[in-house]
């Protein structure tokens, strides 16, 4: 299955031409090298309402499988991407969030201030991960064995299933 992604960099600086943006093209290579496909990427100031709006405008396409978001999850006040993804979400998909937090906790303790956000609005897992190319990496590699059975879960596909009712003695 080829998923098909949109890569959202979320940051001030980057915004404004003042600083070029490392992560978006992290998640770009590491993307393809799946085999996998960006449809869409972007650059945004963090700003609440125009993130809500992208957010919710690029899940609604139907051109998309997972959304990711880099930058905006943490304690400075200008931090808003959780508020903008969960402001959009329709359900919460807490365990990816739990995961990266938890990978990431045994590299560094800063790991606990992420305050990243996961969940999906219609068929679209939304996954929020940190601005720095280092660990954007690091959280991707966490969830990246689970996208494509939670793509195909939410698309219903019906092969999704397979293996969920296996016994085991």
């Amino acid at each position: 299955m080829i998923l098909r992604f949109a890569i959202l960099t979320v940051s001030d600086r980057s915004s404004r031409g003042e600083r070029v943006d490392a992560s978006g093209p992290v998640l770009v290579g590491i993307i393809k090298a799946q085999g996998w496909d960006v449809v869409r990427q972007g650059v945004l100031p963090d700003d609440l309402p125009m993130l809500r709006e992208t957010l919710s405008a690029w899940a609604d396409r139907g051109d998309v499988d997972v959304i990711l978001t880099t930058g905006g999850t943490g304690f400075s006040p200008r931090d808003v991407t959780p508020e903008a993804t969960r402001g959009i979400l329709e359900r919460e998909a807490p365990g990816l969030a739990e995961a990266m937090r938890a990978a990431s906790l045994s590299k560094s303790p800063h790991a606990m201030l992420s305050r990243a956000v996961t969940g999906i609005r219609g068929k679209v897992l939304i996954i929020n991960l940190p601005g720095s190319p280092k660990a954007v990496v690091e959280n991707l590699q966490v969830v990246l064995p689970a996208l494509e059975h939670a793509v195909k879960l939410l698309c219903e596909a019906p092969d999704a299933e397979a293996g969920h009712n296996v016994q085991t003695s």
